[in-house]
């Protein structure tokens, strides 16, 4: 099971292998592999599986209020484009159901609000704008259409 804080829900969306530093990159492109494979999501509070490796720093921004408002944000956000409760210790399907309807309410502006002032937040602007392309999560990318077929995105 692979343990996100809310937050990092919305952050997978558009993670194309850029990060704080090495370590950190190479623990979420295996992150983005587990997820890819269907493994199930824990929603936890504080730092998770994407934070551990910038655990050791004492700064590290993984403590701070203002990422605890993010995961607040985001966990509402969440909770209401899914039609269900989520709480701490809510388990999520990893499916390609839900990571389509992330990511048209995250093009849409939806479910935003937790990205505020974040430094990552144009880096997200602009994998979103071109349709997530590059994006290691990758199970949940259109799929590749046949010569002579058009693909069409549910609604």
């Amino acid at each position: 099971m692979v343990r996100l804080r809310p937050h990092h829900l919305l952050c997978v969306l558009t993670f194309v292998g850029e990060g704080y530093n090495p370590a950190f990159v190479v623990n979420y492109r295996r992150l983005a592999g587990r997820l890819s494979a269907g493994e199930p999501i824990e929603i936890v509070s504080g730092p998770d599986d994407i934070c551990a490796p910038l655990l050791s720093d004492e700064d590290a921004h993984c403590f701070g209020a203002s990422v605890a408002g993010r995961d607040a944000s985001a966990l509402a956000d969440i909770a209401r484009l899914l039609g269900r409760e989520l709480e701490i210790g809510s388990v999520i399907a990893s499916d390609p159901a839900l990571f389509d309807k992330l990511r048209r309410a995250f093009s849409a502006g939806v479910t935003r609000r937790a990205c505020t002032g974040c430094e990552w937040n144009s880096l997200c602007d602009r994998i979103a704008g071109q349709d997530y392309a590059g994006a290691l999560v990758t199970t949940f990318s259109r799929p590749e259409t046949a010569p002579g077929t058009s693909a069409r995105r549910p609604a």
